[in-house]
């Protein structure tokens, strides 16, 4: 049985796709999500626009991991281990790190309808506004060592 990890390597190895075009792939979804996020951001979906905001990163992330290792990121999403395991995370700073710990529940938690209680009486319109913002930065130094 193939799997959708399968697939993807089978096809980008069939289909000779460079790294810079990986990277494009990644960086060019990460701007899309990012698009959605402000969009759900001014039209005041807290809560989905946090899940953007993980998504922007998660792919820029991989991008980043694409063009260091060369290979095809884990199909993951903790932002942690991404930065990690790309060797990312030794460059970010405190703040930084700080912020993807507060992003990261914001993937899968964002999913589930206890979580979404909880998670949207936080994401107040000021805290989601604090997040679009960190994350613009954030997506912004990422680019510059791609």
């Amino acid at each position: 049985m193939l799997f959708l990890t399968d697939i993807v390597i089978m096809l980008n190895k069939e289909q000779g796709v460079t790294n810079e075009e990986k990277i494009k792939y990644w960086v060019d979804l990460s701007n899309n999500d990012f698009v959605v996020a402000e969009t759900l951001l001014k039209n005041g979906h807290n809560l989905y626009t946090g899940f953007m905001c993980h998504q922007a990163v998660e792919k820029l992330f991989k991008a980043y991991f694409t063009k260091v290792k060369n290979d095809t990121p884990p199909f993951k999403h903790d932002l942690e281990l991404l930065a990690q395991q790309s060797g990312l995370y030794e460059l970010l700073n405190e703040g930084q790190i700080s912020f993807i710990e507060k992003l990261n529940p914001l993937n899968i938690e964002a999913r589930y309808p206890d979580y979404k209680n909880k998670l949207s009486q936080y994401l107040t319109n000021e805290n989601t506004q604090s997040i679009f913002n960190q994350t613009k930065e954030l997506l912004q130094w990422i680019k510059e060592k791609i």
